[in-house]
């Protein structure tokens, strides 16, 4: 009898943890011409979540691609996973994607039916999100790699980017962290829990109705929680918002399973990437124990939204109408250059 195929078997790295940390990329981000197109409302050096090009006084339009090797060894969850995370960006923009290019690298030495498989997965999603897939690109790879560059709307005065935190504002985050953890214990397989089964459940849930809370309760700022963990999503906030900012670790959400992991010392790369590269960044108080503060900085995929909202109590209460649980975890406390505080 054969085997099942278990792709992330066949990639080095999986998801979001196999992007390039953000200690490479800011740098280079540095070296690009400035943007002078006035249309371009949001453009690369806030390092934000999509950009966003004006095309009237009351559209914009919001573009953004993301990809990555196998989470998951299923091949349509790791298409549903990877079309949830690539939409995100729209939604961490307060946008509503319309349409979406599938991005393909695919060994030829896997059956065709597995690449079926992965596109059905992303359709499956992004029919969900009201997102039509009209097309795409394929290349021969030796790592199986799958991901949509997609296109959404915006008002645009309404557009929610990640550089507009004041002081005072509350920090709400939508998903538990610990995704990176999980997926790389089962990969390794040392899932003994079996979590894998919840972290894809966490993972394919649309970040639609959280969008539209906290665009509905101006919010100062959002983003998504991806591949630079919670601390690196952060900190772009505060950079290029001008301020700085507490975050409690007790109350940050955490899958359960991804603190007995840690603990055993499973964590991807990409994780202690984030660490190092935000230690520049980020002050721990001495009782923050090192497993709490790879868990902040666990490379997640397709994980939950970041809002600055002026509202806690307001907002929590839409966001739980809307079906969705979101928890306080910290605040912006003042201006500043973007450095971080973490106590417990």
């Amino acid at each position: 009898m054969t085997e099942p195929i278990r792709l992330t078997k066949l990639a080095k790295r999986a998801g979001c943890a196999a992007k390039h940390p953000p200690g490479f990329l800011l740098p280079l981000l540095g070296l690009l011409p400035p943007t002078t197109d006035p249309n371009v409302l949001v453009g690369s050096s806030t390092a934000d979540d999509a950009a966003v090009y004006r095309l009237t006084a009351d559209t914009a339009l919001v573009l953004t691609t993301d990809f990555f090797t196998p989470i998951v060894d299923d091949p349509r969850d790791f298409g549903r996973v990877a079309a949830a995370n690539a939409l995100s960006d729209v939604y961490a923009m307060g946008g509503k994607p319309l349409a979406a290019l599938s991005i393909v690298g695919f060994p030829d030495t896997l059956p065709a039916a597995v690449l079926g498989a992965i596109l059905a997965g992303a359709h499956e999603v992004a029919a969900e999100a009201g997102a039509a897939i009209v097309g795409g690109h394929t290349i021969k790879s030796e790592e199986p790699i799958f991901g949509l560059a997609v296109t959404g709307t915006v008002h645009p005065e309404r557009v929610l980017s990640n550089a507009g935190a004041q002081p005072g504002d509350a920090l709400i985050l939508t998903k538990p962290l610990g995704l990176g953890i999980i997926t790389t214990a089962a990969k390794n397989d040392r899932d003994s829990r079996g979590a894998i089964t919840e972290a894809i459940g966490v993972m394919t849930t649309i970040n639609r109705a959280a969008s539209e809370v906290f665009a509905a309760h101006g919010a100062h700022a959002l983003t998504d929680v991806t591949g630079f963990g919670l601390l690196g999503h952060l900190r772009n906030m505060t950079a290029a918002s001008g301020v700085t900012a507490d975050v409690w670790a007790a109350r940050v959400p955490v899958l359960a399973a991804a603190r007995e992991y840690v603990s055993a010392g499973i964590a991807p790369g990409g994780t202690r990437a984030n660490l190092a590269f935000l230690a520049d960044w980020v002050s721990y108080a001495a009782d923050v124990p090192d497993t709490d503060r790879l868990l902040l900085c666990d490379a997640q995929t397709s994980g939950g939204l970041l809002a600055a909202v002026p509202d806690a109590d307001a907002t929590l209460r839409a966001l739980a109408d809307a079906g969705v649980t979101g928890a306080v975890v910290g605040r912006i406390s003042g201006r500043g250059a973007g450095r971080i505080t973490v106590t417990v």
